[in-house]
């Protein structure tokens, strides 16, 4: 059923959960047919990260900001109907 299916890639080289130990996560996902980064914060309203962490995070929206980029070009660059 395509109802189901998630037009949405995670990031799947980020590893970051709660600084406090509490199994919060955090997921940086590109959607596949528009090219918009969405960033989450599973199980909770907000996330204590250390600072290493952090930077891995800045890292995955970087990542995910080239590829949004990538997809709305080919999307845009693609055949006009009309």
């Amino acid at each position: 059923m395509l109802g189901c299916m998630s037009a949405y890639s995670s990031d799947q080289d980020l590893h970051v959960t709660d600084a406090t130990g509490n199994g919060v996560e955090v997921d940086v996902a590109t959607h596949l047919l528009n090219g918009t980064v969405r960033l989450s914060v599973l199980w909770t309203d907000e996330i204590c990260l250390r600072p290493d962490d952090a930077e891995r995070v800045a890292h995955a929206l970087l990542r995910a900001a080239e590829h949004g980029r990538r997809i709305a070009e080919e999307r845009d660059s693609g055949p006009r109907r009309g």
